[in-house]
């Protein structure tokens, strides 16, 4: 069930996010749009998924992943299908309003709901496996699409990939089940007679569910705001960072190939984060070694402002990148130790959502700032955004530990 929704996780991300950038220059040439205008499309795919995953998060809860997530891969298949057919701007607008609704059921938010639901002890491994391979899917998918424009076109090439996205709804809809029960097992794999591997796996079935109910829910519980406001604090750093990195190691004077290598590195180093927390995690806790790492980002930013070229580029580079995927695992691994299983997806969903906020207003904001300032005003902002993660994933662990732990 995990590798098929790896799988699955790639070729979406791949198509649905990561593919936009390749198609926007044939795109501008033949809709006669600007790069403003058909980005608006973009950035309207974003705003939906991240309402959409408040509305699939109750969903998720109460019927599971697997006709949401198979309905979800039809509609992302129909959306790019659409997409390859758009003949003006309203047409390529409805198109990603499409797509911005099957992101929601089927990115990482309904996938992390699988997970949680399905693994306790070996949660953190289980989130490693989905989010490292996932983390190539730019790495697959950029290349993948130029060659496919390349050969046959810019519309040919999504209709090709269309038929992807479509195609992950049979894995879904074979491999994906509600809960551990429906095949006679408990989670972690384990049958009905072994013994739980220890007290931490073996969650009481009977939860009051009371405190998650009603207005302000979950958010009631200090562990879920700050965890919830952390992420979408690391999402501005990170969207901001992805953004204006190149412009503001080429205005500085670093040259164009190390710029661009930069920019590169982000993506590669944070798969060995994901990796490093995992592995910490299990001797440190995850919440400490995630906020950890996180201030290494503000380090990072840092060092750009305080060491000589190229030195500065190498050591940001490290320390930011490290730092970039970690919340992919964290805040999942986190957020099931926080609320009960049945409420969970739902609050996910809300936190998606706060991370779709970030990630849609981090280029908006960051940007005016550096027109009016500066880049150095930007990037000062960039690490305050990173440094207030941190302390706040540590409020986080906490307030966690002060409540006693798992909900």
């Amino acid at each position: 069930m995990v590798w098929a929704l790896a799988v699955t996780e790639t070729a979406s991300y791949g198509v649905l996010y990561y593919s936009f950038a390749v198609f926007l220059v044939p795109m501008r040439e033949e809709l006669d749009a600007s790069t403003a205008q058909l980005s608006g499309a973009l950035t309207l795919s974003l705003a939906l998924s991240g309402l959409g995953a408040v509305v699939v998060g109750r969903w998720l809860d109460r019927w599971g992943a697997r006709w949401v997530m198979t309905t979800g891969s039809l509609l992302g298949g129909a959306s790019v299908l659409a997409w390859s057919q758009a003949q003006d701007l309203v047409q390529l607008y409805l198109a990603f309003a499409g797509i911005g609704l099957a992101s929601a059921a089927v990115l990482y938010e309904p996938a992390y709901a699988v997970i949680n639901t399905w693994f306790h002890r070996d949660r953190p491994r289980a989130l490693l496996t989905l989010t490292v391979v996932a983390g190539f899917a730019s790495t697959i998918f950029l290349p993948t699409s130029q060659f496919l424009i390349d050969g046959v076109g810019w519309r040919p090439a999504l209709v090709v990939l269309a038929a992807v996205v479509a195609a992950c709804a049979l894995p879904h809809a074979l491999v994906l089940r509600r809960s551990p029960t429906d095949l006679g097992l408990l989670p972690d794999g384990r049958a009905d007679g072994d013994p739980p591997p220890s007290a931490a796996a073996s969650a009481a079935p009977d939860v009051d569910l009371s405190p998650f109910r009603g207005p302000g829910g979950a958010y009631r519980r200090p562990a879920v705001r700050w965890l919830t406001l952390a992420a979408a604090l690391q999402m501005v750093a990170n969207a901001a960072v992805a953004v204006f990195l190149v412009a503001y190691l080429l205005e500085g004077g670093a040259p164009a190939g190390l710029a661009a290598v930069a920019a590169g590195g982000l993506g590669a180093l944070s798969v060995t984060g994901r990796v490093v927390l995992t592995v910490l995690a299990a001797r440190v806790g995850i919440g400490h070694v995630t906020a950890a790492m996180v201030l290494g980002q503000a380090v990072g930013v840092a060092a750009l402002f305080l060491l000589p070229q190229p030195a500065a580029t190498v050591a940001f580079v490290l320390l930011f990148g490290v730092g970039f995927g970690v919340l992919n695992i964290a805040r999942p691994a986190l957020l099931g130790h926080f609320v009960p299983e049945p409420v969970f997806a739902a609050v996910s969903g809300q936190q998606a959502l706060a991370v779709q906020l970030g990630r849609v207003v981090a280029p908006v904001a960051v940007g005016a700032l550096i027109t009016a300032v500066g880049y150095g005003a930007g990037f000062t902002a960039i690490a305050g955004c990173a440094l207030a993660a941190a302390v706040l994933l540590v409020l986080s662990d906490r307030a966690a530990a002060a409540s006693g732990g798992r909900a």
